[in-house]
């Protein structure tokens, strides 16, 4: 792969990710949205160069009981769930098992919530465009969450905008929001990982630092 095709870390991604989003700056309805922890140095850049607020959106995915590693949801802040109810069926989840999973997950998000902002309220996307950015997509799947939860909340406009991602993710998703941007779209895609330099985990710190301070380097 070409140097020229990777980032060399999650803020230069987001400064060449904003360069396609000119067409939101300034403009009053705008909200940026991170998924915690990677995509919150990408929105970063993207909110400095749209001066638009920037908030978190977190969302978890919600494991089948006895087997965590397997996605039968997902839960986004605001408590919105999204089932897989092929999963759901394949694997005979009940719904108490839902209902308690959802349960534990919700206090988990509100947790992430609090650790993030602190005391501040969360941004409010009724009647907004929201831009909702990650460092990169594979499946799609968490930003789907994403997306429907939006929604559910009033959002006006949703723009998912990411740094890479692979063709097919974007098309799936261009049917289902006003706007996808992905910077770039790699073939053979393989792992979000592999298009940045540093790809170093994002702490907590980062993250509170970055939504407390947006006016910071």
């Amino acid at each position: 792969m070409g140097e020229q095709t990777r980032f060399a870390d999650r803020h230069d991604a987001g400064r060449r990710l904003a360069a396609r989003l000119t067409h939101y700056a300034g403009r009053g309805d705008v909200v940026v949205l991170a998924l915690p922890r990677g995509g919150v140095p990408v929105a970063y850049e993207v909110a400095q160069a749209l001066d638009a607020p920037l908030d978190v959106f977190v969302v978890r995915k919600l494991g089948v009981p006895g087997h965590e590693e397997l996605a039968m949801g997902a839960l986004a802040s605001g408590g919105v769930m999204v089932l897989n109810n092929d999963v759901v069926a394949s694997v005979g989840v009940t719904p108490d098992e839902i209902e308690r999973v959802f349960a534990r997950e919700l206090e988990t998000v509100r947790r992430q919530e609090r650790a993030y902002r602190g005391d501040r309220p969360g941004v409010q996307v009724a009647g907004r465009t929201a831009i909702v950015v990650d460092d990169g997509l594979a499946t799609g799947a968490t930003m789907r969450a994403a997306v429907k939860a939006l929604r559910d909340r009033g959002a006006a406009k949703i723009v998912v905008a990411v740094p890479t991602a692979p063709r097919e993710t974007c098309e799936l998703l261009r049917r289902e929001v006003d706007e996808v941007v992905c910077a770039t779209t790699p073939d053979p895609f393989m792992a979000v990982g592999l298009w940045y330099r540093d790809f170093a985990p994002v702490g907590d710190d980062r993250v509170r630092e970055l939504l407390a301070h947006p006016s910071a380097d």
